[in-house]
């Protein structure tokens, strides 16, 4: 991932250094449990990690320079573990086990690790959520469907229901995390020909990782999971985002995006101010899904494996869990940041002239006694020529012969608050919410 989209606390995750830090301690972890078993001298086991090496730049070069001689990263690594250790202990490195085990088990650990930070992340993005949504629980908006008025709701509701769906996602975070939470340290093809299940054992165990039964790899759908978490949580960014975008149309302008000191919004046209927050989340989101799509074909491998997709991986699960969690932290920053106004929000629904009560109006003559047919050609009539004539729904309605209602019945019907008087049911979901 470039560093444009990567936060320091996730590149920490991924980094070479933090991978083959891991790769050692699997490898030492499973030395220890060879003690165990009689099978490695504890003096030699106690001399691996005593001379294990420092996990540095400097030994990232030095795995990467025997690599172009291996052609083969873990033996590579290996090679160059043994060499620090020296003999005889360090020839006790890797005995029993295949790439995969140290590999996988590496990944899932790092996986479990990226999903805590997403987790926290969209945590903190729930309750500046929440926090706006309760702000602005009575703050009337006109709904729209299709981009066209509809009938009136808040602004704080709309909010509400994207804290509910963070929290879905958060949700399928945490059952991801349990997905990718396992390990493997069961030899070639999983059968644990030259390798204990002891070792796997213990390995987890000190790892916080639970042992699962596999071929030579971990099975794939384990890994999709996760890469379907972070496609899920880009697309509830997204959904956000673009109706951030919309509300920030200057035909509309009901929200803003936070404006700093000193920022440009365009290189020529200094008025402006551009929605790029939402934009650039919309953006990342795309890439996100494309992810997904590469990880369920990652989920298909020849028998006990093959590699195709170890080279994806190194791309799409990183990437994701970095781009995941730069758009939970990227939209909070742009909610703390967000304008709201309210004044706006209530001229655009009364840019329509009152049409927004077509329904209640159109129950009024059902239970006035109209059929239902009946009483939508009227009330239809009515609102094309308040469109076509500017003239307010209300006033022509009481003009109409055909509407034989009172005007008491019209209060009611165009009244705000009568349409509105079940926004609660929201906020009871959202207090429930922990």
């Amino acid at each position: 991932m470039i560093p444009r989209y990567a936060l320091p606390e996730m590149s920490a995750v991924f980094s070479d250094t933090a991978r083959f830090g891991r790769w050692l301690e699997i490898e030492l972890l499973a030395t220890d449990a060879h003690v165990a078993l009689g099978l490695v001298p504890a003096a030699d086991a106690a001399q691996c990690r005593d001379r294990a090496p420092v996990i540095d730049d400097a030994f990232v070069q030095a795995v990467l320079d025997r690599e172009a001689v291996t052609d083969h990263d873990v033996a590579a690594f290996v090679d160059v573990v043994q060499a620090a250790i020296g003999s005889p202990a360090g020839s006790w490195i890797h005995y029993g086990l295949t790439s995969s085990d140290v590999v996988d088990t590496a990944w899932c650990a790092m996986l479990r690790d990226a999903c805590d930070l997403l987790i926290d992340s969209a945590t903190a993005l729930l309750e500046v959520v929440k926090l706006l949504a309760i702000t602005h629980r009575d703050t009337v908006m006109i709904g729209r469907t299709h981009g066209v008025h509809a009938e009136p709701t808040t602004f704080g509701m709309k909010v509400a229901l994207w804290a509910l769906q963070i929290d879905r996602d958060r949700e399928r975070l945490r059952a991801a995390r349990s997905a990718v939470a396992v390990c493997k340290l069961s030899g070639a093809v999983g059968t644990y020909s030259n390798v204990d299940p002891s070792v796997e054992a213990f390995v987890g165990n000190k790892l916080g990782l639970t042992p699962v039964p596999a071929t030579q790899v971990i099975a794939r759908d384990r890994h999709a999971e996760f890469l379907w978490a972070c496609a899920a949580v880009g697309a509830t960014m997204e959904m956000i985002a673009v109706e951030l975008r919309h509300l920030q149309r200057t035909e509309v302008r009901e929200v803003q995006e936070g404006f700093k000191v000193g920022q440009k919004g365009s290189s020529a046209m200094p008025h402006k101010r551009n929605p790029i927050s939402a934009e650039t989340i919309s953006g990342l989101s795309r890439v996100l899904r494309g992810n997904l799509q590469a990880g369920m074909q990652d989920v298909a491998l020849w028998h006990e494996r093959d590699i195709s997709h170890s080279s994806v991986e190194r791309i799409v699960l990183p990437d994701s869990a970095l781009l995941a969690h730069y758009v939970l932290n990227r939209m909070r920053k742009l909610l703390l940041g967000l304008q709201v106004f309210p004044q706006r929000m209530v001229a655009n629904l009364e840019a329509s002239l009152g049409l927004v009560f077509s329904q209640p109006v159109l129950l009024a003559l059902v239970q006035s006694g109209l059929s239902r047919d009946d009483a939508y050609r009227i009330v239809q009539d009515n609102a094309m020529r308040a469109w076509d004539q500017g003239i307010a729904f209300r006033e022509l309605l009481e003009l109409d012969s055909r509407v034989a209602i009172d005007a008491a019945v019209l209060d009611a019907a165009f009244d705000v608050h009568r349409s509105l008087r079940h926004v609660d049911r929201v906020f009871e979901a959202l207090d429930r919410l922990v």
